[in-house]
């Protein structure tokens, strides 16, 4: 049996998606920005992708702009947020996504910010008191908080977060890769002024993205080159990787409550079968359905001497995940955000991600061959 449990780097495409797009790559294979016909229909898709997403998200299609992905979208908030909106100051948390700590400590080495970092707790929630009292002490502030962890999936309260930043005057970033097309996000009633996706997460295509800019907020490109995206992204659209993203998210609105009800009983029948099986095994972050997204799974194993060989044995046996321990091992550096939550160091870890397409066979196949792994080698 070959199981695949990394959705969380990313998912299999949907075939309704697969279908879309490859009439796109047929029929409207111009360049949207010539003014032909040819150019025209590509265009007329890309803008009718466009306000399919918008209208998901409650915004305008004025606010939604194309990107190769979600490093690039966050990027492009911080960046330009920083260099054209005035900031000085900037809070982010220290379990976010690479594509946000990096960004922001190579500002802060560079001396163009003062960058804090708000507290956060053994299961990875963050302290908003603190963060109140880091805005209190700066005036217009950047505000970087991720939804839900991709590595340990615990979720931040980001509306809390939006009316906190509202208070201070804060502009605020979320990195919502992991919990696009999982969870509603209505930007009619989320005061947000950057939010950002990746197709890839959610059933659609790699290599494409997009960004939420709320129109308060003026900012110039991250990418200069032709006038596309409204002069705000420069470079030929990738049709129909948009139109696949948009098909992809659509279909997640069509039927979110049953995969959130599907999946989220994967996760808690995989927890329970873990426990009965390996009873010294302990979970990262918070698993609560209230305050964990449903997708994610990370477990830490209580036989230390796997620690080099467990993803490797795991591959060996048809399964696909993703893991790290707390601290560098060998060449491998160790998970940041392990090491933030102070994980044992000792024991290896591993990150389960679910999707729809998954089943509890596979899980019971997956807790056994885990089993096996720790009995021969623990």
């Amino acid at each position: 049996m070959q199981v695949y449990l990394d959705n969380a780097a990313t998912t299999p495409l949907d075939p309704e998606v697969i279908k879309v797009m490859t009439e796109t790559m047929q029929d409207h294979f111009g360049n949207p920005s010539s003014i032909h016909a040819h150019g025209r229909r590509a265009r007329t898709v890309v803008e009718k992708a466009r306000k399919t997403i918008a209208s998901l998200l409650k915004a305008s299609p004025s606010e939604i702009f194309f990107t190769s992905g979600g490093t690039e979208a966050d990027n492009m908030a911080i960046v330009r947020s920083i260099t054209d909106l005035g900031i000085t100051h900037a809070i982010t948390s220290p379990l976010e996504h690479h594509a946000v700590l990096h960004t922001l400590e190579d500002l802060a080495q560079r001396s163009i910010i003062q960058l804090d970092f708000v507290r956060v707790d053994k299961r990875g929630h963050v302290d908003l008191d603190h963060l109140r009292n880091l805005l209190s002490q700066n005036p217009r502030t950047f505000v970087s908080l991720m939804h839900a962890n991709n590595e340990i999936g615990t979720l931040t309260d980001i509306y809390t977060v939006s009316e906190i930043c509202q208070e201070f005057n804060a502009i605020f970033h979320s990195d919502t890769v992991q919990t696009m097309g999982h969870y509603e996000h209505d930007l009619s009633t989320l005061h947000v002024d950057f939010l950002t996706g990746a197709a890839h997460k959610f059933h659609g295509p790699k290599g494409v993205g997009f960004i939420y800019i709320n129109g308060k907020n003026k900012i110039r490109p991250l990418i200069y080159g032709g006038a596309q995206e409204r002069n705000m992204r420069g470079g030929t659209e990738n049709v129909y990787g948009i139109v696949g993203l948009a098909k992809a998210l659509e279909l997640c609105y069509q039927n979110m409550e049953a995969h959130r009800a599907y999946i989220q009983d994967l996760k808690d029948y995989m927890c329970t079968e873990l426990q009965k099986n390996i009873p010294e095994i302990t979970f990262n972050g918070d698993i609560t359905s209230e305050g964990s997204l449903y997708t994610v799974l990370n477990v830490s194993l209580p036989c230390a001497e796997i620690a080099d060989m467990l993803l490797f044995s795991l591959d060996i046996a048809g399964i696909s995940a993703s893991g790290g321990s707390a601290c560098s091992s060998g060449s491998q550096i160790g998970s940041h955000v392990l090491q933030a939550l102070g994980s044992d160091p000792e024991k290896p870890s591993v990150r389960f991600s679910f999707c729809k397409y998954n089943t509890k066979e596979e899980i019971d196949f997956v807790v056994k061959k885990l089993k096996e792994i720790c009995e021969d080698r623990g």
